[in-house]
């Protein structure tokens, strides 16, 4: 493996490059990232840094000088030559690679609705610059959306004085996620930390003054939409690779349909080793691509095997979600959910008795426990808080 060449300066890119030279590989190695940033962590965006709280990259310049690798920011790869092994970039310079990782993430997802372009989305340090000159207290902020990153701006925000209006087109936010109960338990949540949270409402348009809704016009000094994010894949598609609409399919190495290519991160449709294709968008499965890329790379047997992990902070509810559940699976809990210390434990299977997902809510150091529970068949009335 004389060079490697990875697409995309996030954090599974960064996971990636620390485990090649972990692991031994010190050949040329060059990420090619299109953000002014070395990479970061896209979650601290909507909580501690939009909270005023310092930004800090995962490394500085001198770790990578120190490690040999080349960065090069504010630049975009613009064709991939699977033939040749090439990747061309947006200033004409030509790269050449033995592997490469395409690590190109997500863009956030913009309805077509009139005005669009008025409205704030966030996805990068540089959008949560401009989003947080618009957080102060008594202004008056729309988020178009209640989905994680939706609610956690609202919190944020909100706790910074700033009046807030979240839309959510359900009836309830993430209740496909969390199920109905945990999900009004969240409403309740922002609703009492002043929140304006509107279920069952339609954004039609937004305008100089706010949004238009099915249920009438919002005033508003700024908008935010938080509607989800569509895989980066023009890159490989236009290569020839195989992509689907939810992203660039790979097996359980995380090897793409040629075998000089590497996929990591939320742009990949990996095979899960028990799930199947999956796609996930959240901090610790970019982490763990990226290393598990890596180690594929340098010809060491990984597997995609571990379960999908969440963690969110919004007021008093700081939680850790491990596993994949359905919006069927019944959902068990065991502790004091008014008072946020309480577990969450989701059941399906054929005898409604296997775990496929649990949630730690204010109830620390158990999460491993939780991890160690999803596949296994239990008996509801022998689960507890584990305290």
């Amino acid at each position: 493996m004389e060079r490697i060449v990875v697409v995309g300066a996030g954090l599974a890119a960064a996971h990636a490059v620390e485990t090649l030279r972990e692991e031994g590989y010190w050949g040329p190695l060059t990420v090619v990232g299109n953000e002014p940033l070395l990479p970061y962590e896209r979650p601290q965006l909507s909580k501690d840094v939009l909270q005023g709280k310092e930004f800090q990259v995962l490394h500085d310049a001198a770790w990578y000088a120190e490690h040999e690798v080349r960065v090069l920011t504010h630049t975009s790869a613009e064709r991939l030559d699977l033939a040749s092994r090439t990747v061309v970039l947006d200033d004409g310079q030509s790269l050449g690679y033995d592997a490469l990782l395409l690590a190109t993430g997500a863009r956030p997802r913009v309805p077509s609705i009139p005005g669009v372009e008025r409205a704030h989305v966030l996805r990068t340090w540089q959008d949560e610059q401009r989003l947080q000159a618009a957080i102060r207290p008594g202004a008056r902020l729309v988020v178009v959306g209640g989905g994680w990153i939706g609610l956690e701006v609202a919190a944020s925000a909100r706790q910074q004085g700033t009046e807030v209006t979240v839309l959510e087109r359900s009836d309830a936010p993430l209740a496909r996620v969390l199920g109905p109960r945990l999900a009004e338990h969240l409403l309740a949540l922002h609703r009492g930390h002043g929140v304006d949270v509107r279920t069952g409402v339609d954004v039609t348009a937004i305008t100089p003054d706010g949004v238009v809704t099915s249920d009438g016009e919002i005033s508003a000094d700024a908008v935010l939409l938080a509607v989800g994010v569509t895989p980066r894949t023009e890159l490989a598609e236009a290569a020839g690779l195989s992509v689907t609409a939810d992203g660039v399919v790979a097996d359980s190495r995380l090897r793409t349909s040629d075998p000089d290519v590497w996929v990591a991160g939320d742009v990949a449709l990996a095979t899960h080793s028990t799930l199947g294709p999956l796609r996930v968008e959240h901090w610790d499965d970019a982490i763990r691509q990226g290393r598990a890329a890596a180690r594929s790379m340098l010809g060491d047997e990984v597997a995609y095997d571990w379960q999908p992990y969440v963690f969110t902070d919004q007021f008093e509810f700081s939680m850790e979600y491990v596993g994949h559940s359905s919006p069927t699976d019944r959902v068990e809990l065991r502790g004091d959910v008014e008072q946020n210390a309480f577990i969450a434990y989701w059941l399906g299977g054929e005898d409604g008795r296997t775990v496929t997902a649990g949630m730690n809510v204010g109830i620390w150091d158990v999460n491993d426990t939780l991890r160690e529970m999803i596949g296994t068949t239990v008996d509801p009335d022998q689960l507890t808080d584990l305290r």
